[in-house]
């Protein structure tokens, strides 16, 4: 007999066919009727067994969480909720699960607790979706670049710089911890570490990108970095994956364009592709919004949400344009916004930039020419000498998803930036080297994977888009 996956039989459904497939026990009720799932899609197949013909030592060991190979035939199936079912002929149990220490059993389990078992979670309706919805992302990442001229760059995981000049990075050392060797000032003497110098997890590929970029034109980072910030918001993880695409010859526009481009390109991959998980997360976060108060429920639903992204044009707007509208604003001016908005040169938060794009220009915004003193050292200074070629594109219920610009091409500009800004030139001549031999306008922008599924999956807390989310005072599993 063939084996099948309960994906293929739902959709080929070779009726009359004699199947095999295996999976893990849902539910199984009346002693004869099996939901069985494997993974491969948010729908159960219904397998009904003759318990007349079951030792009674197998019928115990068939209970949520055991994993079972069934064959049987495939029939149209007579009761509700399912197409066919499989008439199963043998069960074969792979591997039991005792009911009472089971932990992922038939009922609602909230997010938290599933966190605690987030070796077992992904067995669970939400996460299987999740995941699935996940995978699509990133082979969809991975097709796109490949379809227009970009080569994947593996950008290195351990680094001695620090691109975004945060400083909140985790120190990789073989040092021992309990009794460093010192220098002559009493400092730790990181030229006796493994690498001879202070190094660190990657908070960003984009510098080395770009060196890969002005060789071979395009090319883009798809890897885990690291951020040591002590955050314990729904939106921060220690651990998380960006994509950092950077081109030779693109200047702000293009870079804009590019970037508008991919998103709804991946997101409609996934529109086409994953129907039955969108709908499935669609309605999980109906049902969640009904017990929120009106004001706090979404005014999309999360294909609706999805679509707004993908059949409107992104609205452009200068961060000037934008502190004046957000200024002048109502819910600014009747002091309803956490962070009212002064002056010039504000750093926008979430709910600024969700009221841009949800209630003035009802479509997604990219910002941009944003004051240089609030943006990373690297960006393109303006002819004004106050602002740079930064952009960031606003998707509404999340704020920023994407965060880019044209890149510092000028030698001496580049130079004075990073003298004002006390950084070593010495750690950075590498970098350097790139204005000082063939250098070129060029731009870059990033993107952190866990946001976007966060966005199209529509879940609240970004620790449940990613397998084992990291964060402080966690690092299980």
């Amino acid at each position: 007999m063939k084996s099948y996956s309960v994906k293929e039989l739902l959709e080929k459904q070779p009726l009359g066919d004699s199947v095999v497939v295996n999976g893990w026990v849902r539910t199984f009720r009346s002693n004869r009727f099996i939901a069985l799932n494997d993974g491969s899609t948010i729908h159960n197949l219904q397998c009904v067994v003759d318990f007349e013909n079951l030792e009674e030592s197998l019928l115990k060991q068939i209970n949520t969480g055991a994993a079972l190979k069934v064959s049987g035939t495939l029939v149209a199936s007579q009761g509700r909720g399912q197409s066919v079912e499989v008439q199963a002929t043998d069960v074969y149990v792979h591997g039991g699960a005792d009911p009472d220490t089971y932990p992922i059993q038939p009922k609602k389990h909230s997010l938290e607790f599933l966190r605690e078992k987030a070796h077992l979670r992904v067995r669970t309706n939400t996460f299987s979706a999740v995941m699935r919805v996940r995978s699509a992302l990133a082979f969809a990442v991975h097709s796109y670049f490949q379809q227009n001229g970009f080569y994947y760059m593996h950008a290195p995981i351990i680094t001695g710089s620090d691109a975004e000049g945060a400083g909140e990075m985790f120190r990789v050392s073989v040092l021992d911890p309990k009794n460093p060797p010192l220098s002559a000032s009493g400092d730790v003497d990181y030229e006796q570490d493994f690498f001879g110098k202070e190094t660190n997890l990657t908070v960003s590929g984009q510098l080395e990108a770009e060196t890969y970029a002005m060789g071979l034109g395009k090319v883009y980072t798809f890897g885990p970095t690291f951020r040591a910030e002590n955050s314990n918001t729904s939106r921060h993880l220690a651990e998380f994956w960006m994509i950092e695409p950077e081109m030779a010859f693109y200047d702000l526009d293009a870079n804009m364009d590019l970037a508008e481009d991919f998103v709804k390109w991946i997101i409609q991959y996934v529109l086409d592709n994953c129907q039955d998980d969108l709908q499935f997360l669609e309605k999980r976060l109906l049902d969640e919004e009904k017990s929120k108060p009106q004001h706090e429920r979404s005014e999309m639903a999360l294909i609706e949400k999805l679509k707004f992204v993908v059949d409107n044009n992104f609205k452009r707007v200068t961060y000037t344009e934008a502190i004046d509208i957000l200024r002048n604003s109502k819910p600014n001016k009747k002091k309803k916004f956490q962070f009212p908005i002064n002056e010039w040169g504000a750093d926008l938060q979430s709910e600024h930039e969700r009221f841009l794009v949800e209630k003035h220009f009802k479509c997604p915004v990219i910002l941009f020419d944003y004051p240089a003193n609030i943006k990373a050292f690297y960006m393109r200074l303006n002819e004004d000498g106050k602002t740079v070629r930064a952009m960031d594109v606003l998707f509404p219920g999340i704020g920023e998803i994407v965060g880019g610009s044209q890149r510092e091409e000028r030698l001496e500009v580049l130079q004075e930036k990073i003298k004002a800004l006390d950084i070593d030139e010495k750690e950075l001549w590498w970098y350097l080297d790139l204005r000082r031999f063939g250098t070129a306008v060029h731009s870059g922008f990033g993107l952190g994977f866990e946001r976007v599924v966060q966005f199209v999956t529509g879940m609240g807390n970004i620790r449940d888009v990613i397998p084992y989310p990291r964060t402080p005072q966690n690092a299980e599993f």
